[in-house]
């Protein structure tokens, strides 16, 4: 009889362990998934701040930057802003030989904004595509985020020569 309450008992403390831990990595991704979205807001306000320094301070790209920043940071049109991106810094790197403190500044924070997101997206693919935890689904229904590929060196690299 001992014997018998001993194997319930231990199964319940398993059982009881198994779940508290699916309920913090499910609290865990949660969380990273808070992370990520509030990482893309600020990638979002990042590049839509230097697209319009870029329109402020050099019009003959004005209207390049206006379509830029009209792109929304969606998973769906990562890829068409993220050309857009590469076009509009193309046409100023062309354009101008030397760059104001603004655009340098803006560009700074662009890259800190980029590199934040990724990270961010790193650190929930990681958690999210482990076996258990797609078995399991606890990433319940929120989408897998996706990287957001920019050239950050751009606009220092293409300088005419």
């Amino acid at each position: 009889m001992t014997l018998t309450v001993f194997l319930w008992v231990l199964v319940a403390v398993l059982i009881t362990a198994g779940l508290s831990w699916a309920y913090m990595v499910a609290q865990r991704l949660n969380r990273l998934h808070i992370r990520t979205d509030s990482a893309r807001a600020q990638l979002q306000a990042a590049l839509d701040r230097r697209a319009a320094v870029c329109a402020a301070l050099y019009p003959d790209v004005r209207e390049l930057a206006a379509h830029t920043e009209a792109i929304p940071l969606t998973p769906e049109r990562f890829e068409d802003r993220a050309r857009q991106e590469a076009e509009l810094s193309r046409a100023i790197a062309k354009a101008h030989e030397e760059y104001s403190p603004q655009i340098v500044d803006a560009n700074a924070r662009l890259q800190l904004a980029h590199r934040f997101y990724n990270d961010a997206v790193r650190s929930t693919r990681q958690l999210r595509t482990r076996p258990l935890v797609r078995a399991l689904r606890l990433g319940g229904t929120a989408a897998l985020p996706e990287y957001f590929e920019f050239v950050e060196d751009t606009v220092l690299d293409e300088r005419p020569q």
